[in-house]
C-alpha cells in the first residue's frame, strides 16, 4: 500500500509489450483529402508500425507471446506494402469503373486508373496517419481478437510516417 499525505493510495499496476520492427514496416502511397475539398498529390512514405499491448499480469501463466502478435503485423504489412492507399469512405472518392485489372476513380474531380492488384482500399474516411492506425488496430484484431486474452487492458497502434512524426489509435477494454 502507498500512502499520500497518510491516505492510503491504491494504484493500478500494468505492464506493456511494445512491437516495433523493420522487418514490420511497409512503403506504401496516399493522397490526404482535406475538408474543402483539395488535396495533396499522390506521395508515399516508409510507415513505420508500432504496436503497444497494455495489460495487468506478467506471471509465467498469463505471458502474452510476441510472435502472433509479430506474424499479425507482417500479415498487414504485406497487403499494405507497395501499394496505393485509398479512403473507400471519402465523400470526395468515387469508384468510376473496375475490371479485374484496373481500378478508375475520381479523388477530387481527378481522374485516375491504377492498377487493380497496386491499390488498397481501406474502409476509412481519409488516409492519415490516425486513420491508418485505426485501420490498422482493425486488421490486427480481426487477425489475433486482442480482447479474448482478458489480461489485455488496451491496444495501441502508433504509425509513423517519418521519424518523430505519426499518430496513435488505442483501443481500451471497458
Amino acid at each position: 500500500m502507498i500512502y499520500h499525505d497518510r491516505m492510503p493510495v491504491t494504484l493500478q499496476k500494468t505492464y506493456e509489450i511494445r512491437i516495433r520492427k523493420d522487418a514490420l514496416k511497409f512503403a506504401s502511397s496516399h493522397m490526404t483529402v482535406f475538408s474543402d475539398g483539395t488535396k495533396e498529390s499522390l506521395h508515399g512514405h516508409h510507415y513505420q508500425p508500432t504496436v503497444t499491448l497494455y495489460f495487468q499480469d506478467a506471471s509465467f501463466k498469463k505471458m502474452i507471446p510476441f510472435a502472433a502478435v509479430k506474424i499479425g503485423m507482417k500479415k498487414i504489412s504485406n497487403l499494405w506494402d507497395e501499394k496505393v492507399l485509398l479512403a473507400s469512405e471519402n465523400p470526395h472518392f468515387k469508384k468510376t469503373k473496375q475490371t479485374k485489372d484496373s481500378l478508375e476513380f475520381t479523388l477530387c474531380k481527378k481522374k485516375y486508373t491504377l492498377p487493380k492488384d497496386e491499390v488498397v482500399l481501406l474502409k476509412v474516411d481519409n488516409i492519415t496517419c490516425e486513420k491508418l492506425a485505426e485501420a490498422y488496430y482493425e486488421f490486427l484484431d480481426m487477425e489475433l481478437d486482442l480482447f479474448e486474452n482478458k489480461n489485455i487492458i488496451s491496444v495501441s497502434v502508433y504509425i509513423e510516417e517519418s521519424p518523430g512524426q505519426g499518430a496513435a489509435y488505442t483501443v481500451a477494454r471497458s
